[in-house]
């Protein structure tokens, strides 16, 4: 699985924010994740963010997304370790994640030692045709307070969409472990 992060923090970026109007906290009952419209036709997406809302999870989520692209121009092949032309249909969500406790990044450098280390774990998912991009961002967890947040997107590619959303399918369960499994810098 390819994977890369960085930092978007700055000017007019976007900013995470964690208590929009519509949210559902999760983390009261990650089983609620089903009932969400994302994962209606997404039930693997219901899982990993059961998942990542878990007591034992080093995040939370606070809105996620998915999409469908045909359009085989938008990304090189090489971005998803997949062969020419299958990027002709690209299938993708985002979830945006938080810490459980600000303590737990309280500065740029320890966001981006979690991102370099999930990257590692990522890179080392024996899973083609799909991507992972961390965006660090500014978020707003705290009432008038920034800190920071991390939106993932997970994007997956086929030459047929039924294939690009198989791949997506199957990333998603080792994309939640990435995300969930124990580390020193977390």
């Amino acid at each position: 699985m390819e994977a890369d992060w960085e930092f978007e923090v700055g000017g007019e970026g976007p900013v995470i924010e964690a208590h929009w109007p519509g949210f559902v906290d999760l983390r009261l009952n990650p089983d609620h994740a089903i009932q969400l419209p994302e994962a209606a036709g997404f039930p693997e997406l219901a899982v990993a963010l059961g998942k990542l809302n878990a007591n034992v999870s080093p995040v939370w989520t606070s809105k996620c997304g998915v999409w469908t692209l045909s359009d085989p121009e938008m990304f090189d092949p090489d971005e998803f370790d997949a062969a020419k032309g299958s990027t002709a249909h690209t299938n993708g969500c985002y979830i945006d994640l938080l810490p459980k406790s600000i303590e737990q990044w309280p500065s740029p450098d320890m966001v981006a030692d979690c991102g370099k280390a999930w990257c590692k774990q990522f890179r080392g998912v024996p899973q083609r045709c799909c991507r992972v991009d961390l965006i660090i961002r500014r978020a707003f967890i705290t009432s008038g307070q920034f800190d920071l947040g991390v939106t993932a997107y997970l994007t997956a590619c086929g030459e047929f969409a039924t294939e690009a959303n198989a791949v997506l399918r199957k990333a998603t369960r080792p994309f939640a472990d990435v995300l969930c499994s124990p580390s020193k810098i977390q």
